[in-house]
């Protein structure tokens, strides 16, 4: 029987729908008299604290205080923005907080809830205006109810600034909030007179962007950070992290067992890959399967380490592990290697942390490279309200949605939970990349996590993080890698570096065996769609759950399964439908549906209250010809449960429709399956409020499966029926053995 492979064209099945009627009902928690109440005390406070900062502290008379909104307010459309305006203050940032509100409108909700708290600047004038302007608002007015949103206000201190909790060898980070629209130069030049004259050395030549927030490297004495911090538009100002260690926690030399190489070349020349890790040493023997090999620093030195770990991690990509005497898998790619790491970002060197973010930051830009795997980075743990300079920097180089990265989650996973140093290093909280955690070991039902795999949650959004979990190896299995020399001898060694490239592995098999049909985003839809998890395995632990082994569980269909994708671009504030396809005839009995979604989105990092920029709302109607009472479109019912997205503020309702990723599997009758559908609203948002003329197309994939046992020719039946869909085909001139391989 010839093999069935996934159905595409999904896409071609989808149209345009008119936007729902909608029925505002807000309950508000204070009236403006009461607002004025609590509120105008801390407006005089927060102006009369702002006015003792010297000049210099205030490059161009600018200041910052933190506003925070009632919980009810978290949504896009109650972004104070009239009252702002009309004051003279921008909003430059935003995070996530917990209060306990003066009233809470709901009677069963959590005492301390989640909200957001705003960061505003602007001049003296601007604050001290804002305590007549608001003894003077009319009742019902835009102003006059975004005024009565406000919690608390309060200027932005020194200690709201500094970030402790790791060693510091007088090497420092920090992030300065940008006015937008405005050139750099009006905060950066303040910043760097202003830490020269504290006696700090600033690395100018070392700055990244990152929407409104300028990162930098800063040297300079410990004891005078808390008069640094000053500075009225720094956001964050934290000890310097280091590049987390470039090799897995535990690692043998040679183990002196061989193996044998595949005599073929790779299945295909198509897919584009990059390694970017720390170099391949001078002599080895992956040189037939590797592409071509750049130094990011050509006047750097090679580091014996670094080297090591380059060849460990692309031998995983191009082999996965490797069976000792045994000969290894047949590479499904060819891999390009970028030597990032080098003697300009060793152990010796304070600033490697943004000299190896250059260099990636430099591989990224060129734009080459359809799957990119990332197995390092700063050796920091994921924070919930700042975002870091390689998240934020990865996060918007890949927005776009052409390329798929693998980034390894971190061999943090031992460390202390409470204080929250086992979470996935950054930055494998990026939302666009996906984020790779290990298991114990391989090919067996009974694998675990690996102990020393990073765990979650990661930042909201983003929370289901890592995403998903490959073999990493273990003292139980461990996973073996080529070594240097010319003969090929493997190493025992683990790591969630090596279930990255493993990862991607099986990402660039789907491309091999299935072409341009499949874009990289589908590619890590389906990744995703296909795990295997446990009932008694926790998300934040394996993700979504483990990447099938076999590819053949990921791009092909058995008896009674159908697996289609779809794959485009969405509009903002349109709506689009997606039918899900169906056989002509009534399917028996139950029928399990599956779906994924996942879209590619531009962030905000200032705001890590508010990264995503565009979300997702989306509706599913299973039976066309059900409707309630009055109602213009057919009834909906859950299918994404929105418990997997809270903690224990029940409060914020649009919480899941700004993640990246969203997968469920629900079963259903037969019967009551007719014209099903799922409807997309795309949402843009931007700075936290309303997207007016910046919201850009974004690029989605979904993938469905439609499982039903007493329907074994279901795949069949539904290409005769939506004859819009297309059966991939294999791109291999070769048969491929998917299973068991």
């Amino acid at each position: 029987m010839a093999t069935r492979y996934i159905i595409g064209q999904g896409e071609s099945l989808t149209y345009t729908i008119d936007a729902p009627k909608m029925k505002p009902n807000k309950r508000h928690p204070y009236t403006l008299d009461e607002a004025r109440t609590a509120v105008i005390p801390q407006v005089k406070e927060t102006a009369s604290q702002l006015k003792q900062l010297s000049d210099d502290a205030r490059p161009s008379g600018l200041a910052v205080a933190k506003m925070v909104l009632h919980p009810s307010y978290v949504a896009k459309s109650y972004f104070p923005t009239e009252l702002l305006r009309d004051v003279g203050l921008v909003s430059v940032g935003s995070k996530t907080i917990r209060v306990r509100p003066r009233t809470n409108i709901r009677s069963k909700s959590p005492e301390t809830l989640d909200t957001t708290e705003l960061f505003v600047a602007g001049s003296q004038a601007a604050f001290e205006y804002l305590e007549p302007y608001a003894n003077n608002l009319v009742q019902n007015t835009d102003p006059a109810i975004q005024f009565a949103e406000i919690e608390t206000f309060s200027a932005m201190t020194a200690d709201d600034r500094l970030k402790d909790g790791y060693e510091s060898n007088g090497y420092f980070e920090v992030g300065l909030h940008l006015m937008p629209g405005a050139n750099t130069d009006l905060i950066h030049d303040p910043f760097s007179a202003y830490a020269e004259k504290m006696g700090f050395n600033v690395f100018d030549d070392l700055t990244f962007q990152a929407g409104n927030l300028l990162f930098l490297p800063i040297e300079g004495d410990q004891q005078l950070l808390s008069l640094l911090a000053e500075f009225s538009m720094l956001r964050v100002l934290r000890p310097m992290p280091r590049i987390r260690a470039a090799r897995p926690p535990m690692r043998s030399a040679s183990v002196g067992l061989s193996f044998s190489l595949p005599p073929s070349e790779p299945l295909s020349r198509e897919p584009k890959v990059a390694i970017l890790d720390g170099g391949l040493p001078s002599e080895h023997v992956l040189q037939p399967y590797v592409g071509r090999y750049f130094h990011s620093n050509a006047a750097a030195q090679d580091v014996p380490s670094y080297l090591d770990h380059g060849l460990g991690v692309t031998s995983a990509f191009l082999f996965g592990p490797i069976t000792p005497g045994q000969e290894a898998a047949r590479p499904y790619a060819y891999a390009d290697h970028y030597r990032v790491l080098d003697s300009e970002g060793d152990a010796e060197d304070s600033l490697e942390l943004y000299r190896t973010l250059a260099n990636i930051e430099w591989v990224l830009l060129s734009r080459q490279y359809q799957f990119i795997n990332l197995s390092l980075g700063p050796d920091l743990p994921c924070e919930d309200n700042d975002v870091h300079a390689w998240t934020a920097v990865i996060d918007h180089l890949l927005s776009n949605g052409e390329t798929l990265m693998t980034v390894a989650a971190g061999n943090n996973g031992e460390l202390d939970t409470e204080l929250g140093f086992n979470r996935i290093q950054v930055p494998a909280d990026s939302v666009n990349a996906l984020a790779v955690g290990a298991t114990n070991i391989g090919n067996n039902k009974t694998w675990e996590r690996a102990i020393y795999s990073a765990q979650g949650p990661g930042r909201s959004p983003g929370r289901r993080k890592p995403d998903v979990v490959a073999f990493g190896g273990s003292a139980q299995e461990y996973f073996h890698v080529a070594v240097s020399g010319k003969k090929p001898e493997v190493a025992a060694t683990l790591g969630t570096s090596f279930s990255a490239p493993l990862t991607l592995r099986s990402a660039a098999g789907i491309a091999a065996v299935l072409g341009n049909d499949v874009h990289p985003l589908t590619i890590k839809a389906l990744l995703i769609h296909s795990c295997e998890r446990r009932e008694d395995q926790v998300h934040d632990d394996v993700g979504w759950g483990r990447v099938p082994v076999d590819l053949a569980d990921i791009i092909t269909c058995e008896d009674g399964v159908a697996r289609i994708i779809y794959q485009g671009t969405l509009t903002p504030g349109k709506y689009l439908r997606a039918p899900v396809p169906l056989p002509l005839k009534q399917m028996e009995g139950k029928v399990e549906l599956s779906a994924t979604f996942c879209y590619a989105s531009p962030v905000d990092p200032q705001d890590a209250s508010a990264y995503t920029k565009a979300g997702l709302d989306i509706k599913f109607r299973p039976h066309m010809d059900i409707f309630k009472e009055g109602a213009s479109q057919p009834t909906t019912k859950s299918f994404f449960p929105s418990a997997d997205w809270r903690t224990e503020q029940e409060l914020r309702s649009d919480l899941m429709k700004w993640e990246t990723v969203l997968h469920a599997s629900n079963t259903y009758y037969g019967t009551s399956l007719k014209g099903a559908a799922f409807d997309i609203h795309y949402n843009a948002r931007s700075g936290g409020a309303s997207a007016r003329n910046d919201a850009t197309l974004i690029r989605y994939a979904l993938v469905i499966t439609l499982h039903s046992k007493k329907t074994p020719t279901l795949y069949t039946d539904i290409l005769a029926a939506n004859t819009r869909l297309k059966a991939l085909e294999s791109r291999l001139s070769v048969p491929l053995r998917v299973r068991g391989s």
